[in-house]
């Protein structure tokens, strides 16, 4: 069988893509694309002084007066260079997606292109939450006294846990829940809960779900792009979709699963709006962003983004009552089992202000944040980011200005968080939902081989020189 497959493999990477530039690029042309790249470059650079400057102001804080709560910053991290099972995987996966992800991509049939994503994505997270070994990358991850899964004992009554949820919110009430519990709606825990219901119970079960659940956000914001920008432009994302240092957190905090319900809201809901079975497709991405918003309060702010979708949708209205009927599930089940949303949010920013975040200084994190968030998304995002300005710019409803309004409207959520004061620290991970819609910027950029590099060289170094906190 794989004798017959790799002849055919072979001509796959042998035959020309559907869109090769054309290579006698005029003298002006050559100018232009010479001043872009130059761009591109003070862009990466100005990502690379807001990170150090973070990191040096950082540790001055925390030198001082410890107020920041972190040991690394901008980053929930300390400084351990290490190697693992996981590091020969790392390296091997990360030259595979640049050596062959963007012609794969131009080539491969649509959906085994998103297998393909899928696969490859996994691997990658895979094998760097293995850098740091099976124990202490993956099942003990979700263990730790802030985490999920110290509660799922408590949840042995279901409606009755979600009736007394709210009275455990606070630090000084009895028998408070760990900080993730009290920080997140009752729907994360209840994951956990159901996993170990169902046999899959401890942290090795909870953090392969994490993963496998987790790396199917890109296959949903490619099917977002497609739907809403074409496909060409979603062909030329998907690598980098694939190559994020974003991975080192998706492997293993739970945040990557949320990531993965919000983007699959979006994804149905573009499909909706676009035509693509609008009462199936509206109601389960109605669905979804209900659970999402018991997933996490932070969540709510994907309604800017699902806005932004709903805009660039060729059939606007019609999936509406279907999404919004979808939407209502979850807060008329979780409210008819005694649940109060609003309640639990107001006693959880109380208890934030009672933890370390009523001490991070707000004038240190509200920048910060932003370069944790450059770490993430690495170099190419921030050079896609300044082409995606640059093409909001330019008049006219293209499929790239497309693809930039949809970016642009995830950029926008996440400054809205950052503005909050509700995410002081720790938003590589709690971001981690907003920071996959600023990964298809990449698919701005020319000789995607070298910003491929620069993505995976960022995560490998970080990976392998930091112990993080997920």
């Amino acid at each position: 069988m794989y004798r017959d497959l790799l002849p055919g493999l072979s001509r796959v990477l042998r035959r020309p893509p559907a869109h090769t530039p054309h290579r006698d690029l005029g003298r002006d042309d050559r100018r232009h694309s010479r001043r872009d790249v130059r761009r591109d470059l003070y862009a990466v650079l100005a990502a690379v002084l807001l990170v150090l400057a973070a990191v040096l102001v950082g540790r001055a804080i925390q030198h001082r007066d410890g107020s920041l709560h972190v040991n690394w910053p901008p980053l929930l991290a300390d400084w351990d260079p290490h190697v693992g099972p996981g590091t020969p995987a790392a390296i091997a996966v990360a030259v595979g997606v640049v050596a062959y992800g963007p012609a794969l991509a131009a080539r491969l049939p649509w959906r085994p292109l998103l297998l393909a994503v899928w696969a490859a994505g996994s691997a990658w997270t895979w094998s760097l939450a293995l850098v740091d070994g099976w124990y202490r990358g993956v099942a003990e991850q979700l263990t730790t006294r802030n985490e999920y899964l110290r509660s799922v004992g408590s949840f042995h009554d279901i409606p009755y846990a979600l009736r007394d949820f709210t009275r455990h919110i606070l630090i000084d009430s009895p028998d408070n829940w760990p900080a993730h519990v009290a920080g997140h709606p009752p729907g994360a825990t209840l994951t956990f809960v159901l996993l170990d219901r169902i046999g899959l119970g401890g942290g090795g079960w909870a953090g392969a779900f994490v993963i496998t659940v987790g790396t199917t956000a890109a296959v949903a914001v490619l099917v977002t792009v497609r739907a809403l920008a074409d496909e060409e432009l979603a062909r030329r994302a998907a690598p980098f979709l694939v190559l994020a240092p974003a991975a080192v957190w998706v492997g293993t905090s739970a945040d990557g699963y949320f990531a993965a319900v919000a983007a699959w809201a979006l994804a149905l809901l573009g499909l909706a709006v676009t035509g693509h079975r609008p009462r199936g497709t509206g109601l389960a991405s109605g669905l979804l962003f209900g659970l999402s918003a018991y997933l996490s309060y932070g969540l709510t702010l994907f309604a800017l983004i699902a806005a932004a979708v709903l805009l660039l949708g060729h059939v606007r209205a019609r999936p509406l009552p279907f999404v919004l009927a979808g939407l209502a599930v979850a807060p008329v089940v979780f409210t008819a089992l005694g649940f109060n949303w609003w309640e639990a949010y107001r006693l959880l920013v109380t208890r934030y202000h009672q933890g370390a975040g009523g001490v991070r200084p707000y004038g240190y994190w509200v920048w910060a944040n932003l370069a944790g968030t450059a770490i993430i998304v690495g170099p190419t995002t921030a050079a896609g980011l300044r082409r995606t300005g640059a093409t909001l710019l330019r008049p006219g409803r293209t499929s790239a200005a497309r693809l930039a309004f949809l970016v642009a409207a995830a950029l926008l959520a996440l400054l809205v968080a950052d503005l909050s004061g509700m995410s002081k620290a720790e938003t590589e991970r709690i971001w981690l939902p907003f920071a996959l819609w600023l990964l298809p910027a990449g698919a701005f950029l020319t000789a995607p081989r070298a910003w491929l590099a620069g993505q995976a060289v960022l995560a490998l170094l970080v990976n392998h020189l930091l112990l993080t906190g997920w």
